[in-house]
């Protein structure tokens, strides 16, 4: 999956990520709250979810990785976690990325400045 759209945050809340026409299903965008981690938030055949950006193991980012179902692949070390409860299902990685709350309002996509 390719990073579609990546903008500096502006809000405290909720952060604009993309239009939802600009983020069809198979895609991935980031966005970046001002002073925060890099959030990855991917749209899939089951909707959209929001991860953390970084791998937990090492320094990669899953924007870049492989997706299939509600999982991503990390392109580093091919550690994986659950888009929807952001857990590592299995080595290297052993610790879970955050999740953030998705929505889609007036058409713009719009994800939670905080974690779940």
């Amino acid at each position: 999956m390719e990073s579609t759209v990546q903008r500096p945050a502006t809000s405290t809340t909720d952060l604009f990520v993309a239009h939802l026409t600009d983020l069809p299903v198979g895609e991935v965008a980031t966005v970046q709250p001002d002073g925060g981690t890099p959030i990855a938030v991917f749209h899939t055949e089951d909707g959209f979810f929001a991860i953390d950006d970084t791998c937990t193991h090492q320094d990669a980012s899953l924007a870049d990785g492989w997706v299939e179902n509600c999982t991503v692949e990390c392109p580093l070390h091919e550690s994986c976690f659950d888009l929807r409860t952001g857990a590592a299902s299995g080595p290297p990685a052993k610790i879970p990325v955050r999740t953030y709350a998705v929505r889609v309002v007036d058409g713009d996509v719009m994800v939670a400045a905080v974690p779940s």
